[in-house]
């Protein structure tokens, strides 16, 4: 469904298994990224009533993520570390084409955000079947399927505001081809992308 070319090493959950603190802290800095980039899209889109009310509400539900991973690390006994760097989010953010009119810089801003939805949906898919903590299984289960709402919903305004779906099919396929190979230098790390 989600398109993604290379599916995460379910090894990778072992990393995770051996700090917890790190991957819920990086987890909750994702969590507020993703609401800052719905409110950016807001921001930049005001004139678009339909977008505008989606992405506050996932804005919205981005933030309750946060709060829910916050607590989860409070409940723990752990300690919310600082904001971290985000290399893959930071690599697909170069790929966007930034030239173009004003559509289709829309149109790259949601194909990137989809991207990222995507490879957290699978990643949580991933974490939610090989991890043996059973409450962060159940917990990341329900945020997969979160996460694969609001890659739909991108990907579908992606097309509804591109010049045309298939240039956006297009334009999504190359971003698919990127991600792929990006991915490959990844999933070396106890983070959400890392």
């Amino acid at each position: 469904m989600l398109g993604l070319k290379l599916k995460t090493d379910p090894r990778w959950v072992r990393l995770v298994e051996s700090n917890i603190e790190e991957i819920l802290t990086d987890h909750a800095w994702c969590e507020q990224k993703a609401a800052t980039n719905a409110i950016f899209l807001i921001t930049h889109n005001s004139e678009k009533p339909e977008l505008v009310a989606e992405l506050l509400e996932i804005a919205r539900e981005e933030l309750e993520h946060f709060q829910m991973v916050f607590d989860i690390i409070k409940e723990r006994g752990l300690t919310l570390g600082r904001e971290r760097k985000d290399d893959y989010v930071n690599q697909l953010f170069k790929f966007m084409k930034k030239d173009g009119s004003r559509e289709d810089s829309l149109v790259e801003r949601l194909l990137f955000a989809a991207m990222i939805e995507a490879r957290s949906c699978e990643r949580f898919k991933t974490l939610s079947e090989n991890i043996n903590d059973k409450e962060l299984a159940i917990f990341y289960r329900d945020l997969m399927e979160s996460e694969a709402g609001h890659y739909t919903t991108f990907l579908n305004f992606a097309r509804q505001y591109g010049r045309s779906i298939d240039y956006v099919n297009q334009r999504w396929n190359e971003w698919l081809a990127f991600e792929n190979d990006l991915i490959t230098q990844y999933g070396k790390e106890e983070t959400v992308h890392g």
